[in-house]
């Protein structure tokens, strides 16, 4: 069976990634690609895919990864009906009891007027 997942190339914090058809059982950077369909650049998000290529290795069969169909499904591509979308996730707040904003609100405690030291006279010379 074929995949449809991206292959990172780049350098060191600065991945660009290649969008290639690779069969399903092997690893990403084992080097036996069967076609490379397009490139992805997550700092500018810029996308180039060879379209005809994708729409012909899905109608064959080929399963694309949940970041290349979201890829691909932002730049157009008509993707299978059998294609499943990925979940949203919902962050969820570990310990949501203690945030301060589930806290019980404290009423303010009106405090004393607190009194000003009496300021003494300046002597007068004489």
């Amino acid at each position: 069976m074929l995949a449809i997942r991206m292959q990172r190339n780049g350098r060191t914090h600065l991945p660009v990634y290649r969008i290639i058809v690779q069969e399903s059982q092997r690893h990403p950077l084992s080097g036996r690609v069967v076609a490379e369909v397009g490139s992805f650049d997550p700092q500018t998000k810029k996308t180039v895919l060879n379209k005809e290529k994708v729409e012909f290795y899905l109608k064959n069969g080929a399963q694309p990864s949940t970041r290349v169909a979201r890829v691909l499904s932002l730049n157009g591509v008509k993707l299978p009906s059998w294609v499943k979308a990925a979940p949203v996730k919902q962050a969820k707040a570990k310990h949501a009891d203690k945030l301060r904003k589930n806290q019980p609100k404290e009423e303010p405690v009106e405090e004393a007027p607190v009194e000003a030291p009496a300021e003494e006279a300046p002597a007068t010379e004489a």
